[in-house]
């Protein structure tokens, strides 16, 4: 009994903050709920380079990625289509010429010189531009927060000069990406990593002088991607006599595999000699998905109602109880939902109407079973328990392969289709924990503290007949 009392108060507990999780972090929508902009950009192969390799494009990816998050755009969705073109869709923006005109062009990467008598400036602007790039980051988390978004503005705007501020402690040397042939992550000992770097012979020659003139004087050799700074290395003064020659180069540091091949992907696609162009920009009205919102609004509450009905009208108290656990396991998932950031798509409402007919799935297989415990004999309070316990095993393997098929959908799809599996395997999940434990919990409760509910099994098995 007392540890019934004691799930009931984590019950209540979770329903209150996941109410005031979806009041204060109200749920992202996606493009096609709420309008935007989407554009197709088109990297196209030179007379030099006629084949765009995998890489080349996961680079250009990567580089486009950086540039929408520099517009501030709401949970956009960047992707590779086909072997030449990356797909861009941007919630809520309403000026898609800003977007092409930051979208397009070329990456520009640059290696350049720390002037002199800088250090002590560029220690400071470095620190405080890395301080802002982290508070932005945890921002950029919750941007339906009003305060966050213009905390967000104020934050870009006081990068943009701090880039700007940096840039300028910097002498370029001529030393760009058309130099830079290949860059990729190196496993060093222990769980260390390093970035390798490789020029052509025009760009090994100025890289050793470049080398040379900074070795031991503890400036740094700057590397720039569009301007803004992505690395600092510094030369150590074993380099002073020659520089570091043979067209190669290691950057160390305290680089994980993942933080080295991130590095290594910006730096290739900084070289890369493509040109690349907005080849589509297509507008999303609002219209469409106010109407969508509205058209799914209706289709979930219908499907809820019509179920909850049926589940009352059907299998009597524990139906009713089963409904209590339904609105619970709403209201919990839409929190979670919020909690994690899911941008809602009409396929991720899908998913999550889709999730409500596994959990009512669960609470029938629970009462069947405990139909088939009364049939046997037993007392109401032993068939209830012995309900829970026979179904766990049916619950667990259904879900378990369900969440299989959303692992697979959500690893190799993309786009859409990871919002569909993202929003269904956080429904099944929450779904086990309403009929397992509130359904469980609600109805041992019920039976516990309800003595004369035992002499009307009827309640509970309406063809009952004892």
């Amino acid at each position: 009994m007392q540890r019934q009392q004691w799930l009931l108060a984590l019950i209540i507990g979770l329903v209150i903050a996941a109410i005031v999780i979806l009041i204060k972090l109200p749920l992202q929508l996606g493009l096609d709920l709420r309008g935007g902009a989407q554009l197709t950009i088109q990297v196209k192969p030179t007379a030099e380079v006629t084949t765009i390799r995998p890489e080349d494009l996961t680079a250009v990816k990567t580089v486009i990625e950086n540039r929408v998050n520099a517009l501030g755009v709401s949970e956009p969705l960047v992707q590779t289509v086909g072997g030449d073109k990356v797909l861009v869709q941007l919630p809520g923006v309403t000026d898609p010429e800003q977007a092409e005109r930051v979208l397009g062009g070329t990456a520009q990467l640059e290696f350049r010189q720390q002037k002199q008598g800088t250090e002590g400036q560029f220690t400071a602007e470095y620190t405080i531009q890395r301080q802002m790039e982290l508070e932005l980051e945890q921002l950029r988390k919750n941007q339906s927060d009003p305060n966050n978004q213009k905390r967000i503005a104020e934050l870009q705007e006081s990068l943009k000069k701090s880039n700007e501020a940096i840039l300028n402690l910097f002498d370029p040397i001529g030393l760009t990406g058309k130099n830079l042939k290949n860059a990729v992550p190196s496993p060093t000992q222990g769980t260390n990593w390093d970035v390798a770097l490789r020029f052509d012979s025009d760009g090994g020659n100025k890289f050793a002088e470049l080398t040379k003139n900074l070795a031991g004087t503890g400036r740094s050799l700057g590397i720039f991607l569009d301007n803004s700074l992505i690395s600092a290395p510094v030369v150590g003064p074993e380099f002073a006599a020659t520089g570091i020659t043979g067209g190669s180069a290691v950057i160390t540091g305290n680089f994980t595999a993942e933080t080295a091949n991130d590095l290594a992907v910006q730096l290739r696609g900084g070289s890369l000699p493509f040109p690349v162009e907005v080849a589509e920009n297509r507008t999303v009205g609002a219209t469409l998905g106010q109407d969508s919102i509205r058209r799914s609004i209706y289709a979930g509450v219908s499907g809820l109602a019509l179920v909850l009905v049926f589940m009352a009208i059907y299998y009597r108290l524990p139906g009713f109880i089963a409904d209590i656990s339904l609105i619970i396991y709403a209201l919990l998932c839409l929190a979670c939902f919020a909690l994690v950031g899911v941008t809602m798509t009409l396929p991720g409402i899908a998913g999550f109407i889709l999730s409500i007919g596994m959990a009512v799935d669960a609470n029938v297989l629970i009462f069947e079973r405990t139909r088939e415990e009364l049939k046997a004999g037993k007392s109401l309070y032993r068939a209830v328990e012995s309900g829970f316990y026979r179904a766990f095993s049916s619950i667990l393997d259904g879900n378990v392969t369900t969440l299989i098929a959303c692992a697979v959908l959500f690893w190799l799809g993309s786009g859409l289709v990871k919002g569909f599996a993202l929003t269904l395997g956080i429904g099944i999940l929450v779904s086990m924990f309403t009929a397992i434990t509130c359904s469980r919990t609600f109805l041992l409760l019920t039976v516990l503290n309800l003595p004369g509910l035992r002499q009307k099994p009827e309640l509970f098995s309406p063809n009952f007949k004892g």
